[in-house]
């Protein structure tokens, strides 16, 4: 009986031992397999990453390429008798048509400065001054920036949905089949009217911006209109004007490329082409917010090298 016992309990703790072996066998297994999860997990995640900065370089790319085709066929355009005859229609599009709502936007900013900007300047004195920063402020930033934006909404959208159609028609690689190049006869004309025109419609918008603020300063606010003429002239240069025209050309060339490059890339469908449309937009509004940052900086850094600081306020 003794020895039974004793076999039976040793047997018993053999048992609890490869139990207890196989239990942190498999707690050993499990937790390689969660470690070799969490490691899997970061290589997509690192995967992704990579994916999407090769893929936004990769586009980046494209577009530069693009860009520097049409850029490059603009000389010919110009010097070209039938150049200027795909280009006339459309700088009447982006032109003419483009001038009542650049008008309307130039008078609906100047005019709410002066309402936002009066109760201040009244209360310190200095409401004779107000015509004088409000036309500095839409001359040299806010005049070409909300011409650009109209420009990109209006006239960017357009651009995108037709070249997008004739892509998605394929009548773009009906053109490549006939030995013509899509690129000249269809980019470089529209990316020419929204660069040369772009200045222009600026400077409506700027001429109605100080009209609009003039009309509220002397009309609503009861202002007295010489003092308003008289320190914009002091304070507004012409280096302020040539900002803006400035700012203007990159703002239309730029809208100009990316609207046509989204119509070129766009995806089949009508879906694709609104999606482009979409992104036409966005792209144009954030490469104009990032032109008007980095030419702020240039062209403040260049006026203070070679005039020096001026305060607006004397």
């Amino acid at each position: 009986m003794g020895r039974d016992a004793e076999e039976y309990g040793r047997a018993r703790c053999g048992c609890i031992d490869a139990g207890a072996d196989g239990v942190l066998e498999r707690n050993r297994s499990n937790g390689e397999m969660g470690s070799m999860a969490r490691k899997n997990l970061l290589f997509r995640l690192i995967a992704a990453i990579g994916g999407a900065v090769v893929g936004w370089i990769d586009g980046f790319g494209r577009f530069f390429v693009f860009s520097g085709h049409a850029i490059l066929a603009g000389p010919t355009e110009m010097l070209a008798a039938g150049g200027w005859r795909r280009l006339m229609p459309q700088a009447y599009l982006v032109g003419a048509r483009s001038v009542p709502v650049i008008l309307v936007t130039g008078a609906f900013v100047g005019m709410v400065l002066v309402v936002q900007g009066w109760e201040q300047f009244d209360a310190s004195g200095l409401a004779d001054r107000l015509g004088a920063i409000v036309n500095i402020s839409v001359a040299a930033e806010l005049g070409p920036v909300l011409a650009g934006v109209m420009l990109a909404g209006r006239v960017g959208g357009a651009l995108t949905a037709e070249l997008g159609t004739m892509n998605v028609t394929e009548q773009i690689v009906a053109l490549r089949s006939m030995g013509a190049d899509p690129v000249r006869f269809l980019v470089t004309p529209r990316f020419l009217a929204c660069l040369l025109l772009s200045p222009l419609l600026t400077c409506y918008a700027d001429l109605m911006g100080s009209l609009g603020a003039w009309g509220v300063y002397v009309f609503v606010k009861g202002g007295d209109p010489e003092p308003y003429w008289r320190y914009t002239a002091e304070v507004v240069e012409m280096w302020d004007l040539g900002t803006g025209i400035v700012k203007a050309f990159f703002f239309g060339g730029a809208i100009g490329l990316i609207s046509c490059y989204k119509g070129f890339h766009c995806r089949a469908g009508a879906e694709g082409v609104g999606q482009a449309c979409t992104e036409s937009f966005v792209a144009s509004f954030i490469t104009i917010l990032a032109l008007d940052f980095c030419l702020n900086i240039v062209l403040n850094t260049l006026y203070t090298v070679w005039y020096g600081f001026r305060s607006l306020i004397m």
